[in-house]
């Protein structure tokens, strides 16, 4: 097995973690887990089925009893505790991520302190989960709203932040009093399970975090089928997430769902180009490509196309690929095989409906799980690249005349998780900022993601939003006292 030095050699956890206890596969077979840069098995962990997963239900119920009832101040210590930890084994837990996700390990390190930020913030909430109070319509009568935990929470995270997409679930949880199982993608596990060592250092009780890794729809069916999972928080892809929509009907499950995205990123002919450069390489290349919120459609007005291009052209030239242990480079291999074979799908599709390759090399999945950066321009609507998300590093640049055409084939999508613009014109902001069908946008400036403000999207991008003080009410109920009086 191939791993990294560690100087917190516990980290590297090969077992789940249900009920305080660490429980390695027993009968059952492990799951095989590799470095996507070298393609070398680097550990396994359990492949739990229903049963599992139904132990685990339990123990996060039984945990739960004790847990609701403890006061915020209780919550927000221990998550503070929890917090503290994260920071205190960013190297370690940056090098886990590198490891198994691919990332280049400062964007590793730069997760893991993302991931830590929505601990302290759920932290810091937990105390300020007010209620209200009402005027009555009646002499003597009080109306009340109080919140509630929702009780026990499923959440199941994708493998292109595997800290910071737990975090920002879990702390939320955590801190409205609710307890929960997450199911890691089988890509990364282990940032996972070293993520609940530290919960368990820090003095979170047993069973309030569990995790366990295992076959996706057989631990998904269990959870949705569940009475006594009461929410579930998923990110991923919108054919799944229809999926665990529909099986979550049957119980009327509460769902967060952060789906898939088809980002516009527009550059209107006021822009200062510079900065558009400058965030269209923050959006696009982070974690080479492979981000929810990810610039996929390049819309530049044609009078400024030409001298975004050249800037453009030269700033990649900073890119450099490699290893994400290797220093210097800022683009790493993509998290499989598969992910190439969409960017080479992707990139011929563009080329023979008549686009053009202005830098970079042409992707023909010649080099395993690595992709250079390409850039092309005579980009179209039609093309597959502008329909579905490229989850690569393949920048396509299309033309546009007006704000009004802009704006159509910005909305022109069934997704509508985030978008950019870059405009001076105060007036154009806020034309732009209302007509875009996003649950997010980003004006002059590439890089929106933050725990104090409220993530998610509209239309097929997903329900709910994580992050800020409505993440956490996500995970409550409201109850409504109406007190009588004489």
């Amino acid at each position: 097995m191939s791993k990294v030095e560690l100087r917190t050699p516990e980290l590297f956890r090969e077992r789940c973690f249900v009920g305080g206890n660490w429980l390695d596969a027993g009968s059952h077979e492990t799951l095989t887990v590799d470095n996507p840069a070298t393609g070398e098995v680097i550990g396994r962990v359990p492949n739990f089925d229903g049963q599992d997963t139904a132990q685990a239900i339990a123990q996060a119920e039984q945990a739960f009893r004790t847990w609701r009832a403890t006061t915020a101040t209780e919550r927000s210590n221990v998550l503070w505790r929890w917090h503290q930890l994260l920071e205190e084994h960013v190297d370690d837990l940056a090098a886990i991520i590198t490891l198994e996700q691919g990332k280049p390990l400062a964007e590793a390190k730069g997760e893991v302190q993302y991931a830590s930020a929505f601990i302290k913030w759920f932290a810091e909430e937990a105390r300020r989960s007010y209620g209200e109070t009402i005027p009555a319509t009646k002499p003597n009568q009080h109306i009340i709203v109080t919140r509630q935990p929702v009780g026990v929470c499923a959440a199941i995270t994708p493998w292109n932040f595997p800290a910071a997409m737990i975090t920002r679930k879990a702390g939320a949880a955590l801190a409205a009093g609710c307890t929960i199982v997450i199911k890691p993608a089988e890509a990364t596990p282990f940032t996972a399970l070293a993520l609940a060592y530290l919960a368990q250092q820090a003095g979170i009780p047993s069973g309030v975090i569990n995790v366990i890794t295992g076959a996706p729809e057989e631990i998904g069916a269990v959870l949705t089928a569940s009475p006594t999972v009461r929410k579930l928080s998923f990110t991923g892809s919108t054919a799944v997430g229809r999926k665990l929509m529909a099986q979550c009907a049957q119980n009327i499950q509460k769902l967060s769902l952060e789906l898939g995205g088809n980002a516009p990123f527009i550059v209107f002919d006021d822009a200062d180009l510079d900065r558009a450069v400058q965030g269209l390489m923050a959006s696009k290349f982070r974690n080479t490509g492979q981000t929810c919120v990810c610039a996929n459609r390049v819309l530049v007005q044609s009078s400024v196309h030409d001298a975004f291009v050249e800037k453009l052209t030269e700033a990649m030239k900073t890119l450099t690929l490699g290893n994400g242990f290797h220093e210097d480079v800022n683009q790493s291999a993509l998290i499989n095989y598969a992910a190439v074979e969409k960017v080479v799908r992707h990139y011929n599709d563009a080329i023979g409906q008549g686009a053009q390759r202005v830098a970079g090399v042409a992707p023909d999945g010649s080099n395993g799980s690595y992709v250079a950066p390409v850039l092309i321009t005579g980009v179209t609507p039609p093309m597959q690249m502008c329909q579905e998300e490229t989850f690569g590093p393949l920048v396509g640049i299309m033309r546009f005349e007006t704000e009004e055409e802009a704006i159509r084939i910005a909305n022109d999508t069934p997704y509508g998780l985030a978008a950019y613009f870059y405009s001076r014109d105060v007036h154009r902001v806020w034309r732009v900022a209302d007509a875009l069908e996003s649950g997010m946008v980003g004006i002059n400036d590439g890089a929106l993601s933050n725990p104090a403000a409220p993530f998610g999207g509209v239309k097929a991008s997903g329900l709910g939003r994580e992050g800020s003080r409505h993440g956490m009410q996500e995970y409550q109920e409201l109850k409504y006292l109406c007190m009588g009086g004489e």
